[in-house]
């Protein structure tokens, strides 16, 4: 068993006395692990930093063996590790991939949005704005898409209100009555037309909402958690 891809690492663990074992996002061969020959060497500490950009092959003697990687790094996002923020939303993200896909299970699609995700970590303006979006996505990729584009109840696109926490569908505030109270609020970031309204509050207050039901046999990682509060004392510190 031989390939070489381009992968995003994820995580990476001490193994014996100076290996490691890897975890990357590859665009071809989906979230794989191997293990890294000298990945504990002072030499790979610079490389091993999750959101690099790696070249990897990976080589087995069978295909259901973990099997070893060798790396070659392509690009470095070590900037990310500068700035508290941008580096809870690395850990949240890397932590939902992990705990999302099945290993092994190619998502091209997904691959080349976490691949914008980080370069935006690394150097926009708008990181947070990407990253919930980047979550919506990987709602989508799971089967747990909302639909935020026109009222579930009449069909209409405009006065959008709210979200049934069981569809993930919009309902306008028209349409919603009595239920309102037992619905979640639409942010008005996410609403059509939103005319650069930020709420990120809101907007991951509902996406956890749903990765939630979607990993309903275990708790979100912490650094999920962590990257919402980060999220809410920089709102209020802003305000």
């Amino acid at each position: 068993m031989d390939w070489q891809d381009d992968g995003i690492l994820l995580t990476t663990r001490p193994h014996g006395e100076s290996s490691a074992i890897v975890e990357v996002l590859t665009a071809m061969h989906g979230r794989h692990m191997g293990v890294v020959r000298g990945g504990g060497s002072r030499k790979m500490a610079g490389v091993l930093i999750p959101g690099t950009q790696l070249a990897v092959r990976w080589r087995a003697r069978l295909e259901d063996h973990m099997g070893a990687f060798t790396v070659e790094p392509k690009r470095s996002r070590a900037v990310i590790l500068e700035d508290r923020g941008r580096l809870a939303a690395l850990s949240s993200a890397v932590s939902l991939l992990h705990i999302s896909l099945p290993e092994r299970d190619p998502h091209p699609g997904l691959y080349t949005l976490s691949l914008g995700l980080f370069d935006q970590l690394a150097e926009g303006e708008e990181w947070l704005t990407h990253y919930i979006h980047w979550e919506m996505q990987l709602l989508e990729q799971m089967g747990y898409g909302l639909d935020l584009t026109a009222c579930a109840v009449t069909g209409r696109r405009d006065d959008l209100a709210y979200v049934s926490p069981r569809t993930g569908r919009a309902v306008s505030a028209a349409a919603a009555g009595d239920w309102a109270p037992r619905l979640l609020p639409l942010p008005r970031m996410l609403r059509p037309g939103a005319n650069g309204a930020v709420d990120p509050d809101a907007a991951l207050e509902l996406t956890r909402h749903f990765l939630a039901r979607a990993h309903a046999d275990a708790p979100l990682p912490d650094a999920r958690a962590r990257l919402q509060a980060w999220v809410t004392r920089h709102n209020s510190v802003a305000d």
